[in-house]
């Protein structure tokens, strides 16, 4: 069992938990990660669509656009690296404890929907390369997606560098596949540079181009971002905070850049094949990776394109697991178990997928993909914004706030996008207006709702203007220190201990002891989790029952012989059930758990027992670790 020692942080389980104690490259190496678990965001599979549709049509006109994405994205990730070092708290936590439960209600659903949407697009692209690449069909590659929900939980019980070091093999996939397609495509260098030059030929491209930007910047990578800069231990002094945000800036630097590589290679890959041979349409994925083997006469190329496709999906979804959690803890000051977290939003990006699939074929995702960009991009605004604000706040940041030209660029940045993609909204609603049968379905959800998130982007980007903005007493200190006279001192004298037969039972029982000596009564409780106790409870009689049967006869045989007055109670099925039921009944007056709890497959079905357990008793717990 993984728990938190930072309570309250921002992912806990891994904050401060990376030391950054060398010295010149290898420090920076330390500082090096969190960048690349961002960067995935910029190339999972709902840029792809967007990237394949402008080279396609436009060859490679638009690579600026991409490019000006880039830049955008490495300053709006440079302010949320900026916030997480130097308030340390993530956006989500500093947006809890400045705005009002109403605004901050409507910023998490509104947060919620955009990671749901991206997790939609990851669903799409895993699902549609393991077609690509096994023939599997398109409803089953969505289904067998739902068992990428619990990698993360395996990945992050190894600590933050090897899930790191997880991620980067996977972009390095991504990237070496599409290295292998520049050398099959063979692009014409002094055509691609031509595509810097800003240039939009016709409206369409306009489109195209708003559709690559709104895919580009990722919402959930900034709240993402402002707590994994956190997982770095170094001292909080002014010099040491100073040498951090240069070293994440770095960071993000290098990691971006990979990701504007992947783009730019997808776009002039579609340029160099597609639009060179006169097939202008070409937006889907599917038909992107069919076409490539006759246009390239290599049978590798369409295979590079499938293993990008599902290492860019798998790679996107751990990351988007990871903001979910910091969205739902930072606004709700709620923790919900990652496993359940997991597929609560796998299962809300799974079900539009295999009904739209199944009603509509598989010619759909494509429409499903823009779908999902065009919900990131209403999204986007409600947390770069607040971003912004809280950067610029002198109060809080000290000498560490952006300078004014940063907060102009930051501005500028932030109204490009906004009018972008409000535009994009409206070209997107005129067009369901046009072509739906029944419009009135229009007129009665998606018109009220973007008219509400207009009301509610214009009321936190103005309101600090009209004053300044109180900052919210975080929940702790809770009050004021009271007064400690005429303390009573109550002995225990009915403690419940917790065991497993593990190597921390020993330490479990000495503590347990050592709170009530020779004048208190022990219950000693253990709890069988085999398939069969969670099936049929205390009518179990198996021989893993009985064996822990006799290891707790034995702990009491020994524990009477010293002279300690104990008795043992036998549990069933799920220990965060089980545990407080028999507490609860027996009346103990403090229960002493051991902290290592369950490992591998038993943590992610039951989660953390301890925390389960001492919300449902209400008693002294104590954690032995």
């Amino acid at each position: 069992m993984k728990h938190s020692s930072h309570p309250g942080a921002s992912l806990g389980e891994v904050h401060s938990s990376v030391e950054t104690t060398g010295k010149g490259w290898k420090r920076f190496l330390a500082f090096m990660g969190p960048a690349y678990l961002i960067s995935v965001g910029y190339m999972d599979p709902g840029n792809w669509a967007t990237d394949i549709a402008g080279g396609s049509q436009f060859g490679y006109a638009l690579i600026w656009v991409l490019l000006m994405s880039n830049l955008i994205a490495l300053l709006l990730q440079s302010l949320s690296a900026r916030l997480g070092i130097v308030r340390g708290r993530d956006l989500a936590q500093v947006s809890r404890e400045s705005y009002s439960m109403p605004v901050n209600i409507s910023l998490y659903v509104l947060a919620e929907i955009a990671i749901a949407a991206c997790d939609l697009a990851e669903v799409l692209g895993m699902a549609i390369g393991l077609k690509l690449l096994f023939q599997i069909p398109l409803l089953w590659g969505v289904c067998l997606t739902v068992l990428d929900t619990f990698l993360l939980l395996f990945l992050i019980n190894f600590g933050m560098r090897k899930m790191e070091a997880f991620i980067l093999a996977l972009i390095a996939i991504i990237g070496i596949a599409f290295l292998a397609e520049m050398i099959f495509a063979k692009p014409d260098l002094a055509e691609v540079a031509t595509g810097f030059i800003p240039s939009l030929p016709g409206s369409t491209a306009l489109y195209i181009a708003i559709g690559i930007i709104g895919a580009t910047v990722m919402p959930h990578n900034l709240y993402l971002h402002s707590s994994l800069v956190q997982t770095r231990k170094f001292e909080r002094t002014p010099t040491e905070i100073k040498k951090a945000i240069r070293f994440n800036i770095l960071d993000s630097t290098i990691a971006l850049n990979l990701a504007f590589f992947v783009n730019a290679a997808i776009l002039i890959l579609a340029a160099s094949t597609f639009f060179k041979n006169g097939m202008f349409q070409v937006s889907e994925i599917q038909d992107a990776h069919q076409f490539l083997q006759p246009i390239l006469g290599s049978k590798w190329a369409p295979a590079f394109f499938a293993i990008a496709l599902i290492a860019a999906g798998q790679s996107s979804t751990l990351t988007g697991t990871l903001a979910g959690q910091i969205v739902m803890e930072g606004y709700l000051n709620f923790r919900m178990a990652p496993w359940l977290r997991r597929l609560i939003t796998r299962l809300i990006a799974i079900i539009p997928a295999l009904i739209a699939i199944a009603y509509f074929g598989e010619h759909a995702t494509g429409r499903l993909l823009i779908l999902s960009q065009v919900i990131l991009s209403l999204q986007l605004g409600f947390a770069v914004i607040p971003l912004i604000h809280f950067v610029s706040d002198k109060k809080k940041m000290n000498e560490f706030v952006i300078p004014l030209y940063v907060k102009i660029l930051s501005w500028l940045c932030a109204a490009l996008i906004i009018t972008l993609n409000a535009r994009l909204i409206f070209m997107q609603i005129v067009q369901w207006l046009n072509e739906l049968p029944n419009p009135i379905i229009i007129w009665l959800t998606v018109i009220p709702v973007s008219i509400a998130a207009a009301v509610l982007l214009l009321y936190i980007t103005f309101k600090p203007l009209f004053g300044s903005m109180k900052i919210l007493q975080p929940r702790l200190p809770h009050a004021a220190a009271h007064h400690l006279e005429g303390l009573e001192i109550k002995p225990y004298k009915r403690i419940a201990v917790t065991l497993d037969f593990s190597v921390m039972d020993k330490e479990t029982i000495s503590n347990a002891i050592s709170q009530g000596g020779k004048h208190a009564d022990y219950m000693l409780i253990h709890i069988v989790e085999s398939a069969g106790a969670l099936m049929m409870g205390s009518d179990i009689s198996d021989f893993e029952t009985g064996s822990d049967k006799k290891n707790l006869e034995l702990y009491i045989k020994d524990l009477k012989s010293k002279g300690y007055h104990c008795e043992l109670k036998i549990g069933y099925g799920n220990p965060k059930k089980a545990i407080p039921e028999i507490v609860n009944g027996y009346r103990a007056d403090l229960l002493v758990m051991g902290a290592h709890g369950h490992r591998g497959l038993k943590d992610l079905i039951f989660g953390t027992t301890v925390d389960a357990v001492r919300h449902k008793v209400k008693i002294p717990v104590l954690i032995v670790r």
